[in-house]
């Protein structure tokens, strides 16, 4: 059985219409994507002050899935009618039948973070099996390692963590950086989300990695200061949430920061220097990693 791949260029202001009119006129599916994916252009959208609504890209290409029988002059002829939009470009292509499971697999290989960690998913033997390995398939919630800001993270992490500390994860998505702490010899680790299935997720790759690490919806937050807090969130929240994580952080503690982009780097910085003695910026692609030791 085969398929027929249907993109259309579509501007942030058509990218919706033309996505909707698509299952409407019968596409098995459509999805927006970002038509600079990959290339210097590639805009990140994650709800920033000045960026397009978050999920929309200013450049798109909209991909539909149709029954390879298709009529694809039909499809733009009625897509034109519905829209009101003419002469649309796009492009066509025939998907053939494949093992979708292995072909998703496929995408993902172990990370190094350095040599000494990885990051390794279940179908995948680790490249180093004498490094601190940390089993990790891609799911539901944030947090692979293969996004810069979890990567200056955890490099951060093996760098300063002691086997005495106390770690906190605020946001902790997959629950990664809290299942390294733990792995690098934190004494205790306990992460927070706001999203359930980030608990769930947290907790079912601590069990895939044996490590004692406890999460908890903020509500449920046991009250206690650590020795170290990480956050690897948008720069928006760690602004709005800064009193809260300098109030979780223990005097001479350190805090780690990330999903912050380079250009918000002093905005962000300016705010946490009312609790912290901030250290020089980590930089990778366009993000930032800022620490601080809290006075």
């Amino acid at each position: 059985m085969a398929w027929l791949s249907l993109k259309i260029e579509a501007k942030d202001n058509t990218a919706e219409l033309i996505s909707d009119s698509l299952m409407d006129i019968g596409a098995l599916s459509a999805i927006i994507e970002d038509a600079n994916a990959e290339t210097p252009d590639e805009q990140p959208i994650f709800g920033e002050p000045g960026d397009p609504p978050p999920g929309i890209w200013q450049q798109n290409i909209v991909s539909a899935l149709f029954d390879e029988q298709i009529i694809v002059k039909d499809v733009m002829r009625s897509l034109a009618k519905v829209t009101g939009l003419q002469d649309l470009p796009y492009s066509t292509e025939i998907i053939q039948e494949q093992d979708w499971v292995r072909a998703t697999q496929s995408q993902f290989d172990p990370i190094r973070i350095r040599d000494d960690l990885w990051i390794v998913p279940t179908w995948h033997s680790a490249p180093n099996p004498d490094a601190l390995n940390i089993v990790l398939d891609p799911g539901l919630a944030f947090g692979t390692g293969s996004h810069p800001t979890t990567h200056l993270c955890m490099a951060w992490l093996a760098d300063h963590i002691k086997n005495e500390d106390s770690v906190l994860d605020y946001g902790c998505g997959s629950g990664i950086l809290a299942i390294a702490a733990k792995k690098l010899g934190a004494a205790k680790v306990i992460g927070t989300d706001i999203d359930e299935q980030a608990i769930l997720s947290s907790g079912f790759n601590a069990e895939q990695n044996a490590v004692d690490a406890k999460f908890h919806l903020p509500k449920d937050m046991p009250e206690g200061i650590y020795d170290i807090v990480v956050a690897n969130i948008l720069s928006s929240a760690l602004s709005v949430l800064a009193p809260a994580l300098a109030k979780s952080c223990k005097p001479q503690g350190q805090i780690a920061l990330s999903g912050i982009l380079r250009e918000q780097t002093e905005q962000v910085s300016t705010i946490y220097t009312q609790w912290f003695d901030m250290h020089p910026p980590i930089f990778m692609d366009s993000w930032v990693l800022l620490t601080g030791t809290k006075r």
